[in-house]
């Protein structure tokens, strides 16, 4: 089976899941998907700083971002074409400056997309939990960085703080829409930092409902980065 099928089998399947779903999914999503507003304040993305989103849906955190750092030059990659003409129309209607195309968040040449290969700040919010090779996606991801740049990740935590049932309940209606949880998010980005030789910060919020995950490029590139 070629890499091509899988991505279109994934992506497939991502538009049978949000079909319909994407006409409430902002709405609906609010209440649990947590963490998402305290990322994009903390991006701090400097004047005319570039921000990818890999899985960026509806384009509702490029949207945000867009109006918080107004200098910004907003781009976002799904593998859901689905998302991707909601996310479009909700872009025209707000008349900002977002790119947005369709790729598979494993392995896509950003500037082949948009005529950018790095970017000063690359987000993923609550999107690994839904790809398969979510290792690799991440990987990739911080490849993307410039010297002095960051990655920041938003997703569901291990939920240790919080009572039993109401994690397994969560991880069960999660399962639903093909969602689960990455528990080893916090050592896999540790070796993805490693391996590019970047900085980690990783912490989980409300009980560790949510987890939080920084990695910061150097100023320069260091020679040992792969």
């Amino acid at each position: 089976m070629s890499l091509a099928h899988d991505h279109a089998e994934a992506g497939a399947q991502m538009d049978a899941i949000y079909r319909f779903q994407r006409h409430i999914y902002d709405i609906t999503r609010k209440p649990y998907l947590l963490g998402r507003d305290r990322l994009i304040a903390d991006l701090d993305v400097p004047p005319g700083g570039r921000v990818l989103e890999i899985g960026c849906g509806t384009a509702r955190n490029l949207l945000c971002i867009a109006r918080r750092y107004p200098q910004a030059h907003c781009y976002g990659v799904d593998i859901s074409a689905a998302m991707l003409e909601t996310a479009r129309a909700s872009i025209a209607r707000e008349r900002v400056a977002v790119q947005v195309a369709q790729a598979d968040a494993t392995g896509f040449d950003a500037g082949a997309l948009f005529g950018v290969p790095r970017y000063e700040r690359v987000v993923i919010s609550y999107a690994l939990s839904m790809i398969p090779r979510w290792r690799d996606a991440l990987d990739h991801a911080a490849s993307l960085l410039t010297p002095g740049g960051s990655l920041h990740v938003a997703d569901f935590g291990d939920c240790a703080g919080l009572p039993k049932l109401f994690r397994s309940g969560l991880y069960a209606w999660l399962a639903r829409f093909s969602v689960a949880p990455r528990l080893d998010l916090d050592a896999q980005a540790h070796i993805v930092a490693a391996r590019h030789g970047l900085a980690c910060d990783f912490h989980q919020i409300l009980g560790g409902y949510a987890a939080l995950a920084t990695l910061r490029a150097p100023r320069q590139a260091s020679p040992s980065a792969s």
